[in-house]
């Protein structure tokens, strides 16, 4: 059985992150033959054209860890109906260079969280047009995900039986879309 790599991008930089947690549980529910990691987002600076000639060590770091990656998985939250500020700063590291844009032709997997009723669907969506623009592949079928205090259990996963079939069947979707796309 191959192994796949994931790189989980967290579109938060809040310590008690929401979409971490979020995260985290979905990762547990990915088969074994599923390495995943989490680039850090929150350190790297403002993209700028002007820094392209000597890019800063996280910006390589990052674009190095989400090239290396056979899949990407975005969990966001959803900040004025769009992107958070942090996560779009991720997305034109990665698309620049053009010619070593690291999300184009990546399986890529969009969910979020929030508070409010209608989960992260508007921000998803705009999270969509861009990623489709750079090439990216993404995952249809929609996950947006209210959160409630109790979402998550203490043992990090999800405590509503409901909850847990439903994103179980995303990730599978997901998984069956990585398996087919990365190159092996």
């Amino acid at each position: 059985m191959s192994t796949y790599r994931l790189a989980i991008i967290v579109g938060s930089n809040r310590r008690e992150s929401i979409n971490r947690k979020l995260a985290e549980a979905m990762a547990r529910l990915l088969p074994a033959n599923f390495e995943v990691s989490y680039p850090r987002i929150d350190d790297l600076p403002m993209y700028n054209m002007d820094l392209e000639g000597g890019r800063p060590a996280s910006v390589t770091r990052f674009t190095d860890e989400v090239a290396a990656a056979d899949a990407v998985a975005v969990v966001m939250p959803e900040h004025n109906r769009s992107l958070p500020a942090v996560l779009k700063n991720a997305i034109d590291w990665g698309s620049k260079p053009m010619d070593a844009n690291v999300w184009r032709g990546k399986a890529t997997s969009i969910t979020g969280t929030t508070p409010g009723a209608i989960g992260t669907a508007v921000g998803q969506q705009h999270l969509r047009q861009i990623l489709g623009i750079l090439g990216a592949v993404v995952q249809g079928g929609e996950a947006y995900i209210q959160f409630k205090p109790d979402l998550i259990g203490a043992d990090g996963d999800f405590t509503d039986p409901g909850t847990r079939a439903f994103l179980q069947a995303y990730v599978d979707g997901f998984v069956d879309l990585v398996t087919r796309l990365a190159k092996r």
